[in-house]
């Protein structure tokens, strides 16, 4: 059976996701670190009827579950999560920048090699990477998630190039002041008036952006209704920079 894998389900933009990709029908098949609780696994899928939470944490592992499951992947929203911690450059670890690159890069470029494969022999596939915006303007003290999500970027652009061939289309949703608890989280941005303030200084809409809303500009591009689209970084900014 032929599924979108979303990554990092309950994470950045996975709730405005979810509930939009399974009202788009699709199979949706979901990896999320808290599933290795079977507990919350389990509410995940309850509370997202049609959702399937796989237990596997790595691209190895969740590829190996998928097979176990008879479940072929047609489409792939890779959503990946690290914490940022502004920090001047001399002062940055070595350490945060390897697990910054582990996390953002090399997961979705191993992930991206496996499912790969099968989508080049059916002639058909969608990817959509979920970076940053933050290329546009960089910020003092975010030199390791600006200068990692770019990589990333560039990747899916790579990919995007080589997969045309085989009808698969790649494209990049580059967000920045969207809404979410590990990036923007509510009681600082909006919650408080002076964090609302700030935003509106900064960003022509005068506001976050919305989990749905970008929900819905995924299910766009993951839905392969354009798939003469690619190679595309969609920057969901509210007008920023």
């Amino acid at each position: 059976m032929d599924a979108l894998l979303l990554t990092h389900a309950c994470q950045y933009v996975g709730p405005g996701a979810v509930p939009v990709l399974l009202r788009e029908q699709h199979r949706l098949v979901c990896h999320d670190t808290g599933f290795v609780n079977p507990d919350v696994a389990r509410n995940f899928e309850i509370a997202h009827a049609g959702a399937v939470a796989l237990r596997g944490q790595t691209p190895d592992a969740i590829t190996e579950e998928l097979r176990e499951r008879g479940l072929t992947i047609d489409a792939v929203v890779s959503n990946d999560v690290f914490p940022n911690t502004p920090l001047p450059i001399e002062d940055v670890s070595l350490e945060t920048l390897r697990q910054s690159v582990e996390a953002l890069l090399i997961f979705p470029y191993r992930l991206t090699q496996l499912l790969l494969p099968p989508m080049k022999l059916a002639h058909r596939g969608t990817f959509v990477f979920i970076t940053s915006a933050r290329y546009l303007q960089p910020e003092a003290g975010f030199s390791v998630a600006t200068s990692v999500r770019a990589g990333t970027t560039a990747f899916a652009l790579a990919l995007a190039k080589e997969a045309a061939p085989f009808g698969i289309q790649v494209n990049v949703v580059a967000p920045n002041y969207l809404y979410s608890e590990a990036y923007y989280p509510r009681a600082r941005f909006i919650d408080d008036p002076a964090g609302r303030r700030e935003i509106a200084s900064k960003v022509p809409m005068g506001r976050l952006g919305e989990p749905q809303e970008i929900g819905e500009l995924i299910a766009f591009l993951a839905s392969g209704r354009s798939p003469f689209a690619t190679g595309q970084v969609v920057n969901f900014t509210g007008g920023w920079p």
